[in-house]
């Protein structure tokens, strides 16, 4: 039997493409064993799937000045240390990398042994703990065309990211039962991330009752940002987290406003429904989801609003404008290559794991 290790940690979306792996890598026949931080959010949601896990010590690398950069650096040393006794315990055939500063000393440790790496960069441009693992790999995923002219070439390989599969077995009426809305009128599915987002919650709100007019409102707003006064609003449900049933509610959407993660847009494609991206401004991140967001615009994908930009006048414009074109935007994302990410990156393991 093939082993294969897995890494990534720090946020869900160093961890779903992995998950979304594992039932083909089951299949496959491969004896599959992750490698995250010792009590990083990854542990619980691999543990939960079944998956044996090694825990290592794991440091931030950051480009500004902070205190941690003087002890850091030790616990990445720490982590590599440890991460070369689990690849000699081991003795894995490949190695799949998420991303993610656990991430770094894992991908050096099975180059020391010469086991062949594939990473997956799930933004625009790589992040500095992809781009300190790139010299590793074999082969880098990527899921924007754009991408490419940053990795180099001969190592590049478009895949989109691997979706799980769950997502895309939505019941609409089972979502309707969950929410107890009607098929009357179209429904928003308003994300604002795992944490929820105040700018997105709070304009989605300001509007809620010119949208209720033509619309109904699934809110998924995130821990601790449920609004009180709202409860009982006919047409208006709102959640803090949704898990399982996430997928159904999926299916009953015509339309979603979400920000502009890679992986969660990467999901709404593989859904093909019509989409009003947010991004996390350039002030509150690297950028990242505004370089997402502008190639799925450029695409034919999505109806891009900058957060600057938004008001209850833009935002309503923009929903509404993406609802009365909604055909031409599903037309787009159904001419989308990007629809078989884990078969392409299954084809990439299997070859790795074959001329090791």
């Amino acid at each position: 039997m093939k082993t294969i290790l897995l890494t990534g940690g720090g946020t869900a979306g160093h961890v779903t493409p992995n998950l979304a792996l594992i039932p083909s890598l089951k299949a496959a026949g491969y004896d599959i064993r992750y490698i995250g931080s010792y009590n990083g959010m990854e542990r619980k949601l691999i543990e939960n799937a079944g998956i044996p896990y090694d825990g290592i010590s794991s440091g931030k690398l950051r480009r500004y000045f902070d205190l941690k950069n003087f002890t850091d650096p030790f616990r990445v040393l720490k982590g590599y240390a440890e991460a070369l006794k689990l690849m000699k315990k081991y003795k894995p055939d490949v190695l799949f990398s998420k991303g993610g500063f656990v991430a770094v000393p894992v991908v050096l440790a099975a180059n020391h042994y010469h086991i062949p790496t594939i990473i997956h960069e799930s933004d625009m441009t790589p992040g500095l703990a992809n781009k300190l693992c790139i010299p590793s790999a074999k082969w880098v995923c990527c899921n924007f065309p754009e991408t490419l002219k940053y990795l180099p070439e001969g190592k590049a390989v478009l895949t989109g990211s691997p979706i799980r599969a769950e997502l895309l077995q939505g019941d609409r009426l089972a979502g309707l039962q969950y929410t107890n809305l009607s098929a009357a009128k179209p429904i928003i599915l308003v994300i604002g991330g795992s944490l929820g987002s105040v700018k997105v919650n709070g304009a989605v709100r300001s509007i809620l009752p010119k949208l209720l007019e033509q619309f109904q409102v699934i809110h998924i707003c995130g821990k601790g940002n449920l609004d009180e006064s709202l409860i009982g609003t006919p047409g208006y449900v709102q959640y803090e987290y949704v898990d399982s049933p996430l997928k159904h509610l999926f299916a009953a959407a015509d339309l979603i406003v979400s920000r502009a993660g890679a992986n969660s847009i990467c999901e709404i494609l593989a859904l093909r429904k019509p989409n009003v991206l947010i991004p996390l401004s350039a002030a509150a991140s690297r950028g990242d989801q505004i370089l997402n967001a502008n190639s799925f615009a450029k695409q034919g994908y999505s109806t891009v609003l900058e957060e600057e930009k938004v008001t209850d006048a833009t935002l309503f414009d923009a929903i509404h404008d993406t609802y009365e074109n909604r055909r031409t935007f599903i037309d787009s994302m159904e001419k989308s290559h990007l629809n078989n990410a884990i078969d392409t990156i299954m084809k990439l393991i299997n070859d790795c794991a074959d001329h090791k």
